[in-house]
């Protein structure tokens, strides 16, 4: 995969560092994962790989019904089974009963009612994993099987299916005149499919109960010290008595960890006196964990004869599955982006996020911002068309710039270089069309032996603009703390940000070694003794704890300088620290700083927290977000209009980061980000028919692999410095996700003619019947 900008950069930091003995280091630098060696060798610790004396190992009963009604549960059965030491229901949680990362409203067990497939009953622990699945199928449950809410539209005259109804949010949002039209109006409806977050490793973790009557939870958690407050809660514990070790990450594209795993784990170490290890099989994972919320959109564009944008109007209606989990935030996300990086002076937007008896929905990379982006591009798409313009042209006409207005009233105060992305990606040259021979074939959709004849082969080009919020939102407290501490020349970093593949233990050590010419920096272990960090989503800590420990390493940066300013009569800013070195600004002080620091013990603790932010109000409106940031993608693709099937040749990206902090490693985030897009756009729907998880395995469930991944071109990395962010960097993960489906989505309708209104692209709303036609480009 070509990445120009990002190699060019990595090239010349390496020429400009030749000859030299000490590597080049700090920001801006491709410092590679501290991690690297350890995962490529095998010695990674996963939490699936824990191990502990006396070991018991756990196993979770789950519900086969999406919706019914508890009439008993009888454990005797299980808990007679020779090896099993302990049995566990509703009725053994001491503490509080329902949890969640949003609005606390799932039960740790289900006891009078099941609202959906996989909702965890009881749990077992035994001495062997066999013996303890082999109890929990002997838990015998008696159901009233009742008729599951799977519509969402249904959800509004429904029955409630918790006592908190049905209803979890509902945000109108009006902005603007609410009379105001256009000279051409264009409708349509849009559905997208639910996206599991599939992790490469299935949820596990290790609970081993202390002297004190506390628990320590091994966990892949992403989310410490929120996972430690629900536990102990529900474990009728106070904080300080459970503690969250975190162990390695095997990936995280979401909320990493499920308390349906976590809660039944910790119970069951407490009710025993003996560690107790769980590990998911893949199709508990699929079961267990929260997906992309499903979502029906229904959109009108007003416009005037030249394409500008006059007014958009849309309903959102989310499917928030049986809990409300993150459905609030998900829900201010797809209204607050309902109209994409453009300048609508009128918007009126009605969102809605209900309960249903389907799989729970909860934070997915993008949430929110994903489903609107794969609408309101195609109605720009129907625009163009309708206009006789061209796609990129129509976009162009209506882009936002920095000091634009959002339709909830907050000014875009961030860079906002949308336009210049766009031409990034409309002037960068199209890929050759493959040649018509037999040794060729593996280049068309559906590969060797899996497509029609070439003449039934068609290419597509589209766009995508996309727009995504980062850290949290409507006041949410967002604030990390982090010490840096240096002693014997090696500085170490203490901070419970989670490193889930994101890159922030390489960020923590290039900040320390840019602050204070370190080479040798450590990133400690996560545990909940640490001051909390938050959660790893949304690129928070490249914000929040990478501000903390730049902070921290900026006041032991003080502390070392201080003495040798003092002694030469100057102040600590007329001291500056490069290539390893302390320098005055007059050239009188040049000492090494392994020298300076000789004997001295120096340590620092800092936060970081951003300005506030505010909730949406009763019309939709308010300063709901710190920052956005922006993307465009143009997507090529060839189209087999007799099958339907869809090769996505190539991916150009443009994307505002702000500043790049370390070039490979953001090459690889957005490379990564726009696969999982590709999933979204053309393979990934975990398929619920009348609320039951059908194929919940990696056959069933279509993961998009390397060879379905195309190419990817980074032609252009805007870096234009937002300057409230800490280093000026900016979100890079969530918004190419968010956009690649959109451009994809965009290719195929050029391709085919067809309106592609669902995601992901079913094959037969590729299918074109009107003959067959040479492979030439949409736009020839």
């Amino acid at each position: 995969m070509s990445n120009e900008a990002t190699t060019v950069q990595a090239a010349q930091a390496t020429e400009d560092t030749a000859g030299t003995e000490r590597p080049p280091r700090g920001l801006g630098v491709s410092l590679p994962a501290a991690d690297t060696r350890a995962k490529t060798e095998g010695t990674f610790p996963y939490a699936a790989d824990l191990w502990a004396e006396g070991l018991l190992w756990a196993a979770v009963l789950r519900s086969p019904h999406p919706h019914a009604r508890i009439a008993s549960i009888d454990t005797t059965h299980a808990r007679e089974m020779p090896g099993v030491r302990a049995v566990v229901t509703h009725e053994d949680v001491p503490g509080t009963p329902v949890y969640e990362r949003g609005r606390a409203d799932r039960p740790v067990f289900a006891s009078d009612v099941v609202r959906h497939h996989g909702e965890a009953i009881a749990a077992v622990a035994a001495d062997h994993p066999d013996t303890a699945r082999m109890a929990a199928a002997a838990v015998i449950v008696e159901y009233e099987v009742l008729d599951p809410v799977i519509d969402p539209e249904q959800a509004f005259e429904a029955e409630p299916l918790h006592p908190d109804g049905n209803l979890i949010r509902h945000i109108p949002l009006r902005h603007g005149d609410p009379d105001a039209a256009g000279d051409l109006v264009v409708e349509g409806l849009y559905r997208i499919g639910r996206q599991d977050p599939a992790p490469i490793g299935a949820e596990a973790g290790l609970a081993v109960p202390r002297p004190d009557g506390g628990v320590e939870l091994y966990l892949a958690s992403t989310d410490p010290h929120g996972d430690r407050d629900a536990a102990a809660a529900a474990f009728g514990l106070e904080p300080d008595r459970v503690k969250i070790v975190v162990t390695g990450v095997p990936g995280a594209t979401a909320d990493r960890e499920d308390q349906s795993f976590q809660l039944p784990l910790g119970l069951l170490a407490l009710k025993t006196g003996c560690p107790v290890k769980l590990t998911a099989t893949r199709e508990e994972s699929f079961l267990g964990h929260a997906h992309r919320h499903p979502t029906l959109l229904r959109y009108r564009h007003h416009a005037d004869a030249e394409g500008k944008l006059v007014k958009v109007e849309a309903q959102i209606l989310l499917d928030a599955g049986a809990y409300a989990n993150t459905s609030s935030d998900a829900l201010a996300a797809a209204v607050a982006f309902a109209c994409g990086p453009y300048v609508v002076p009128n918007a009126f937007i009605e969102g809605w996020a209900v309960r249903t008896n389907n799989p729970p929905s909860g934070h997915v990379r993008g949430e929110g911002a994903l489903q609107v982006c794969a609408a309101y591009e195609a109605q720009m798409d129907k625009l163009a068309k309708k206009l006789g313009l061209d796609p990129a042209e129509l976009r162009m006409r209506n882009v936002m710039a920095t000091g634009d207005v959002l339709p909830t009233g907050q000014t875009v105060t961030c860079p906002a270089p949308v336009a210049e992305l766009l031409e990034a990606v409309r002037d960068h040259p199209l890929p050759p069309l493959p040649k018509d021979t037999p040794e060729d074939e593996w280049l068309l959709p559906g590969g060797p032996e899996g497509a029609g004849e070439p003449g039934a082969v068609r290419r597509g080009v589209g766009y995508g603009l996309g727009m995504v919020h980062m850290l949290g939102g409507e006041g949410a407290d967002e604030v990390s703390t982090a010490t840096v501490k240096v002693q014997d020349g090696v500085a170490t970093v203490l901070c419970a940000a989670v490193e889930t593949g994101q890159g922030f233990t390489t960020l923590a050590r290039q900040i320390v070694q840019e602050v204070l010419g370190i080479d040798e920096v450590r990133v400690a272990p996560v545990d909940t003794d640490q001051p909390a960090a938050g959660a790893g989503c949304r690129s928070r800590h490249t914000w929040v704890s990478g501000g903390a420990v730049e902070r921290a390493a900026k006041m032991v940066r003080t502390q070392l300088l201080a003495p040798l300013a003092h002694k030469f009569g100057m102040s600590t800013e007329l001291l500056q620290i490069t290539d390893g070195r302390i320098t005055s600004y007059d050239g009188v002080l040049s000492t090494p700083v392994a020298e300076a620091l000789d004997g001295k013990e120096l340590w620092a603790t800092a936060q970081c927290r951003p300005h506030p932010t505010e909730p949406l109000d009763e019309a939709g409106q308010g300063d709901a977000y710190v920052g956005m940031s922006f993307c465009a993608i143009r997507a090529v693709v060839d189209v087999d209009i007799e099958i339907g099937s869809v090769r996505v040749v190539e991916l150009a990206v443009a994307q505002d980061v702000g500043r790049v902090l370390n070039p490979a490693q953001l090459a690889a985030r957005i490379e990564a980000g726009v696969t999982q897009g590709v999933g979204a756009a053309l393979t990934e729907n975990l398929r619920t028919p009348r609320g039951l998880v059908r194929h919940p395995d990696l056959t069933g469930y279509a993961l998009p692999t390397a060879l379905d991944a195309p190419d990817i071109e980074i032609v252009k990395l805007v870096e234009e410095r937002d300057v409230v962010a800490p280093f000026g960097a900016k979100a890079v993960s969530a918004v190419p996700v968010v956009t690649s489906p959109a451009a994809i989505a965009a290719a195929v309708r050029a391709a085919t003619g067809r309106p592609v209104n669902r995601l992901p692209i079913r094959p037969q709303a590729a299918v074109v019947t009107s003959g067959r036609d040479r492979l030439v480009r949409s736009t020839d």
